[in-house]
C-alpha cells in the first residue's frame, strides 16, 4: 500500500463484518494473481443479494463467481467493476462467493462486498404479535427501514468518495512525475546548449593556428 493513502486505508480497513439483519459487509484486499473465496450457509428458498464494488487498484475490475453447494455456477462476471445480483437458494448448504485477480500481474485490488441473506428483520417486539400494528409501531418500523436505507446510501457515497480520491491522488502523482521529467529534460537541453555555445566560441580558426605557427 502507498503510505500517502493512510486516510483511505484507515477508512476501508476499518470496514467490518456486520451480522445485523442477516447482512455481511466486508472490505478486503485482493492480491495480484490471487483468488479469495467466502462461504455462507444459506437455507433453501432463501433470497440472497450480493453487491460488490472495486474501490482501488489497476483498472478497478475483478472476476466474480457465485457457486452453489452442488458446484453449479449461479453468477459469473469477468473483469467487472461493480454489480448487484439476487438469487434464490435452490438447496441448503455453503455457497461460495469468489473474487479473482489472477489476470493481474502486479496490481492488487481493494474490494467492497455486501451480502444480504433473507429478508430484513423487523424491530424487536414488532411483528411478533398477532394483532394489527398500531400507528406508533408502523411509524417505528418505517423509521427503521429508512435508517437502514440511509446507512446503505452513506456507505455507497463513502465508497465513491474513496474511489474518486484515489483516482485524484494517482492523477496528481502522474502529473508530478511528468512535470519532474520535463524539468530534467529542459535542464539537460540547457546544459548541452551552453556547452555547445561555449565550445563554438572557444574553438580556434585555421588562420589563427597558421599565424601562431609562423612565430
Amino acid at each position: 500500500m502507498i503510505p500517502s493513502n493512510n486516510s483511505l486505508i484507515a477508512f476501508l480497513f476499518s470496514s467490518y463484518c456486520i451480522y445485523l439483519v442477516k447482512s455481511i459487509e466486508l472490505t478486503f484486499e485482493l492480491q495480484d494473481k490471487a483468488k479469495d473465496c467466502y462461504y455462507e450457509n444459506i437455507e433453501k428458498n432463501t433470497s440472497t443479494t450480493l453487491e460488490y464494488q472495486v474501490v482501488t487498484g489497476g483498472q478497478y475490475d475483478v472476476d466474480v463467481i457465485i457457486e452453489s453447494p452442488t458446484k453449479e455456477i449461479l453468477y459469473r462476471q469477468v473483469k467487472s467493476q461493480f454489480d448487484s445480483h439476487t438469487f434464490v437458494a435452490t438447496v441448503s448448504g455453503p455457497y461460495a462467493i469468489c473474487f479473482s485477480n489472477e489476470f493481474s500481474t502486479f496490481s492488487h485490488k481493494l474490494v467492497y462486498m455486501d451480502l444480504q441473506v433473507g429478508e430484513e428483520d423487523s424491530l424487536p417486539g414488532i411483528g411478533e404479535q398477532v394483532t394489527v400494528m398500531t400507528q406508533m409501531e408502523t411509524t417505528s418500523q418505517d423509521i427503521h427501514e429508512y435508517l437502514n436505507k440511509i446507512i446503505d446510501y452513506q456507505t455507497h457515497h463513502r465508497l465513491k468518495e474513496a474511489q474518486s480520491r484515489k483516482r485524484a491522488e494517482d492523477l496528481n502523482h502522474h502529473v508530478a512525475l511528468w512535470s519532474a521529467t520535463e524539468t530534467v529534460a529542459i535542464l539537460l537541453v540547457a546544459i548541452v546548449q551552453v556547452f555547445m555555445l561555449k565550445r563554438f566560441f572557444t574553438e580556434k580558426s585555421p588562420t589563427q593556428i597558421q599565424y601562431k605557427s609562423m612565430y
